[in-house]
């Protein structure tokens, strides 16, 4: 049972009251059952990756990035990012009106059962929903918010990380630098140059080090799918070379000059599985992006099998470096045209 299916069963079950009338914001949304119960009328769902923000939209249902409107309730949807939940509930706390229903849900694997103590240790809970792994609990805002909610927003916010970057809880890599990305960095050097895009540019190390290593790089795009990451990227990187897009990569191609370079350091989890699919998708959006003369330069844990959707999707590859259990990929001659 997703937690879409255990809110949705939570809200057919009356388990709590829904204020009759006023706007509901719920943060981390995802289409499925729980919203369509809601009614797309009354929902302001926050979601900053683009891909479900995208669903969303699709769907008819209100969308935004970052949700700033006061609202009658609030609903957050748990990430695995502990920092990044606590923000969360904050800021949901902080749109309420004093008595405003706020329900937070979540799985076992995102931690909810701790938080739910944590929550309740400061603020009453009215009570709880366990299904399928996971909780639904709610409370309300009292008429002055707790100092324990106050440290939970500002531990949130951005700040520089340990190699003094601008970062966030809960993009990827926050804490600092990522080896793969210093892997591929490394082989940069002489490599690169032209119009560069940076596929999944995170908070836009990769970026800063592909300006620096190619004084012949005439301009880079940086495509990342999570809002927030992007949002770091543009406090880190000020190269006027530098452009910025919130995108989903796999759909990338139709519209956009061809590239000299991709350079891309793949997702390759969704939740805590592996999957394999994200990095194949980027290989994929590097085919249709590069000039039939480009390279496409990746890094991936070792273990990944890419080598197939290499085959598919270019003439052409090989490792550049395999340590530390990386290893950096150059492909060439794209197969796909650009509607592929």
């Amino acid at each position: 049972m997703s937690q879409s299916d255990r809110l949705a069963t939570a809200i057919a079950s009356q388990a709590f009251d829904l204020p009759e009338t006023g706007p509901i914001v719920f943060i981390r949304a995802t289409f499925g059952p729980a919203l369509a119960l809601i009614g797309s009328g009354r929902l302001r769902c926050e979601q900053s990756l683009r891909p479900a923000h995208d669903a969303l939209a699709e769907q008819g249902f209100e969308v935004v990035p970052r949700a700033t409107d006061p609202a009658a309730a609030a609903i957050v949807a748990l990430t695995r990012a502990r920092v990044e939940n606590f923000g969360n509930i904050a800021r949901a706390l902080a749109l309420l009106p004093e008595g405003g229903l706020l329900v937070v849900d979540g799985a076992k694997t995102d931690g909810v059962d701790s938080l739910a103590k944590q929550v309740g240790a400061v603020l009453p809970l009215e009570g709880q929903f366990t299904k399928a792994h996971g909780r639904v609990f709610w409370t309300r805002r009292p008429a002055r918010l707790p100092e324990a909610v106050t440290r939970w927003a500002e531990a949130a916010r951005p700040a520089r990380n340990a190699d003094g970057f601008f970062t966030e809880p809960g993009i990827f890599s926050a804490e600092g630098i990522d080896p793969g990305s210093r892997r591929l960095a490394e082989i940069l050097p002489g490599r690169i140059k032209g119009r560069v895009a940076d596929l999944g540019a995170g908070w836009g190390w990769l970026s800063l080090q592909a300006l620096a290593a190619g004084p012949e790089v005439s301009q880079i795009d940086l495509y990342e799918a999570e809002a927030r990451a992007l949002d770091m990227a543009r406090l880190n990187v000020s190269d006027p070379r530098a452009s910025f897009h919130w995108s989903d990569v796999g759909a990338l191609g139709r519209g956009i000059p061809p590239y000299d370079r991709v350079i891309a350091n793949p997702p390759f989890h969704r939740g805590r599985a592996a999957e394999p699919a994200l990095g194949e998708a980027f290989i994929a959006a590097a085919a249709r992006l590069l000039k039939p003369s480009g390279q496409f330069l990746m890094v991936a844990n070792r273990q990944l099998p890419y080598e197939a959707a290499l085959d598919a999707r270019f003439r052409q590859w090989e490792r550049l470096s395999e340590e530390g259990g990386y290893k950096v990929l150059c492909a060439t001659r794209p197969r796909t045209d650009r509607r592929g």
